[in-house]
């Protein structure tokens, strides 16, 4: 008898949470129909899901996030905090939606840099029209035993796509780029492949695609992405750190 009360149990629990699951499914696809119907030029959703807060829903779009109620009649654009963790839950989300795993970089699309023994590895996104990434490239040429990744990431107009492109298809891409960010030579001009400006495009899309809104964005073997220019202190504190996570 206990067994069977037991098991009518969990066959009430699990009736319970099948009928939440398809509930939850239903007000899902509701909103699906909804948005789009009210707002016709609303790019396709993604993903819609729960927040933590009862009876309204996250829409994702690529990853872009807005929010709706359960019937889909409001739409709101903006960023969720979470008062008691005192945590933004929108740019977590966000974080977590853009995380660039680095072991799967598309590392052919980067010139290489290698200072000592390189065994450290940092990978840059870096446009040549930009003042910090000059300020950046002289507090990394301060540190040793790393293999720099550099991503050609022309951001701030016609001017850097040119020199992004002239640096890309020289011999020697490293050399034209360390003597125009370190030591201000002019870049010669190049001849670029089709194949070499593609490259450039892939970069800018990629950047896109994971939210890489400013220059230089640097990214450690152990995932963590931190923009901004970083003095040579900075720099080693955070390579040493993910020397020790490997």
């Amino acid at each position: 008898m206990k067994l069977l009360r037991q098991r009518l149990q969990w066959l009430a629990v699990s009736l319970v949470l099948l009928a939440a699951a398809g509930s939850a499914t239903a007000q899902e696809a509701a909103i699906r129909k909804a948005l789009p119907a009210r707002l016709p030029s609303l790019p396709a959703i993604d993903e819609v899901r729960e927040t933590p807060v009862k009876g309204l829903y996250e829409v994702r779009i690529g990853t872009d996030l807005l929010y709706t109620d359960a019937s889909g009649s409001y739409l709101i654009q903006g960023e969720m905090m979470d008062l008691q963790t005192k945590s933004n839950l929108t740019k977590e989300r966000i974080a977590a939606l853009t995380a660039i795993d680095v072991a799967k970089l598309p590392l052919q699309d980067a010139f290489v840099t290698r200072r000592g023994k390189g065994e450290r590895q940092l990978v840059v996104f870096a446009d040549p029209n930009c003042g910090y990434c000059k300020r950046f490239e002289g507090e990394l040429a301060k540190i040793d035993n790393v293999t720099v990744y550099t991503f050609l990431y022309p951001i701030l107009g016609q001017d850097s796509v040119e020199k992004s492109r002239n640096i890309w298809c020289a011999k020697a891409p490293g050399q034209v780029w360390d003597d125009w960010m370190l030591k201000g030579k002019t870049i010669p001009a190049a001849s670029c492949s089709e194949a070499q400006t593609a490259t450039l495009r892939r970069n800018v899309e990629f950047g896109q695609k994971y939210k890489i809104e400013g220059t230089p964005t640097l990214l450690f073997a152990d995932g963590q992405r931190v923009p901004g220019a970083l003095s040579a202190t900075q720099i080693e504190r955070l390579l040493a750190a993910a020397a020790k996570k490997s």
